[in-house]
């Protein structure tokens, strides 16, 4: 549909295209879209020579100047809403309205840190000796890859760019290889505000040979990576080799905790906008329900009725609730998990199985789903769905959930459902997270630090934290006398 309208990456402020080219697929058809350049070792190292010889002069300039050219690019996102979200939901597969949600996001962070970048404070430290002065400044920490996933491809290019550009680095993007074109369509916007030329690279092909392009570079001094544990994994060790700093948002297990205590309303309300938002392809995403046993059954009644009521169609129809999975590997993950469970002996309350009516067997569709009668053995209690999948567990004591919620090597989100206080702090102190939500399932802010412990990930985004992860520390002692 789009042909060649985004076939080029960009370096140093020019499109660029290559005899080689990949092809990007609408998931809700399994049609060719579009095409972009199929990029690798080569078309990253001039990315990379344009973006350091870009940085002195960029990271030299005012934060306020800076934040001019962040504020400019937020308003073209926002004037061309409405293709953007198009694109959006054509390429990844989301219903129109959350895409029309991620491109107002994407303004909203932008703005955010243009404005955060003029805080970005040094210190004065007491000196330990007469005549002497300590000085603590911030500076940009150099040229930087930002690797982007393929479930929020508009919001999360936004979180990593627009702290990266108020700090004054220079950047190498890479893309997701299934949804490259929002990437091209966005950095044409930020092109267009007269950004230096150098300052925004955009490679798009091979993941593995630009992600070890960029690695092995050692003017590359950081980056953010958002994806699976398993390549995060792959960074952390290539990193090692130019002691590259590293953000990576990575793998998460999250639970909800729901008590008998709680407002079941509110809780099955909290459950369906996280789980099922996005086709269930979110990071922070539930991947385990709690529910105690008192309130199990209403709970499960509570569910069924509203994934029942959910609508799946393609993205850009009216109406949808439930688009396609983005790739077919993440359908053939959520089968596999789902077959396991069921074999293990979890019922299938609704959902369950691959949609493939006329009009959808092209696609990659699965039924929104909700299981009942799960325990620790199953597959999908240790690994991350990533899919429009709703596992039901029960318990009856709260240590031993707390027990169970901790169980696992990932540690990015968690959610909890209860009215009782002292229970809330102890599962805040309790549970092992980056991120936690009490009566809620909405955690994305662009002033709060976002992040997992233990295989989740190391760093923050958003927040001023999120802006420090593009800065080095300079300590300066100065004598006078």
């Amino acid at each position: 549909m789009y042909g060649d309208k985004y076939n080029f990456s960009f370096i140093n402020g020019e499109k660029v295209q290559l005899a080689a080219t990949s092809e990007v697929i609408n998931p809700a058809t399994g049609e060719v879209i579009g095409i972009v350049p199929d990029g690798g070792e080569e078309l990253t190292r001039r990315a990379i020579d344009a973006a350091a010889q870009a940085f002195p002069a960029w990271s030299k300039r005012t934060a306020g100047q800076r934040a001019s050219y962040l504020l400019d690019w937020a308003e073209r996102v926002l004037a061309d809403k409405e293709a953007l979200a198009q694109l959006l939901s054509l390429e990844q597969g989301k219903p129109l309205d959350e895409a029309r949600g991620e491109i107002e996001g994407v303004a909203v962070y932008i703005r955010w840190y243009a404005e955060e970048g003029k805080r970005a404070y040094g210190e004065i430290i007491p000196a330990s000796r007469p005549g002497q002065q300590l000085l603590v400044f911030r500076e940009a920490i150099g040229v930087v890859g930002l690797i982007t996933p393929a479930n929020f491809p508009a919001a999360i290019l936004a979180m990593k760019v627009a702290p990266a550009l108020a700090a004054g680095c220079s950047f190498v993007l890479k893309p997701a290889e299934q949804t490259p074109m929002i990437a091209v369509a966005l950095v044409s916007h930020l092109l267009a505000t007269g950004l230096p030329a150098g300052v925004a690279n955009l490679v798009t092909g091979d993941p593995a040979e630009i992600g070890s392009t960029l690695q092995a570079d050692p003017r590359v001094r950081k980056i953010a990576f958002t994806g699976s544990t398993a390549v995060g994994k792959i960074l952390m060790r290539q990193a090692a080799e130019n002691v590259q700093r590293l953000t990576l948002e990575l793998g998460g297990n999250a639970p909800v905790v729901v008590f008998p205590d709680a407002d079941l309303d509110k809780a099955v309300d909290g459950i369906m906008g996280n789980k099922f938002e996005n086709c269930g392809q979110v990071c922070n995403g539930i991947n385990l329900i709690y529910a105690h046993e008192d309130i199990h059954q209403a709970l499960v009644e509570k569910l069924a009725e509203r994934i029942k009521a959910l609508k799946v169609a393609h993205g850009t129809e009216p109406g949808c609730h439930i688009g396609p999975m983005i790739d077919p590997s993440y359908l053939d993950k959520v089968e596999t998990l789902v077959n396991d469970a069921v074999e293990k002996g979890a019922k299938v309350v609704t959902g369950g199985y691959r949609i493939m009516e006329d009009g959808y067997q092209d696609g990659y569709f699965y039924a929104p789903t909700l299981l009942d009668g799960v325990h620790a053995d199953m597959e999908l209690t240790r690994r991350e769905i990533f899919g429009p999948v709703a596992p039901v567990l029960t318990f009856t004591d709260e240590a031993d959930v707390l027990r169970r919620c901790n169980d696992t090597p990932y540690g990015l989100a968690g959610y909890v459902y209860t009215r009782d206080a002292a229970r809330m702090f102890r599962m805040i102190a309790g549970l092992q997270v980056g991120n936690l939500a009490i009566n809620g399932t909405s955690l994305a802010n662009p002033q709060t630090p976002f992040g997992g412990v233990k295989e989740s990930g190391i760093g923050r985004v958003g927040g001023h934290q999120g802006l420090e992860e593009y800065m080095e520390l300079k300590y300066v002692a100065l004598t006078l006398e």
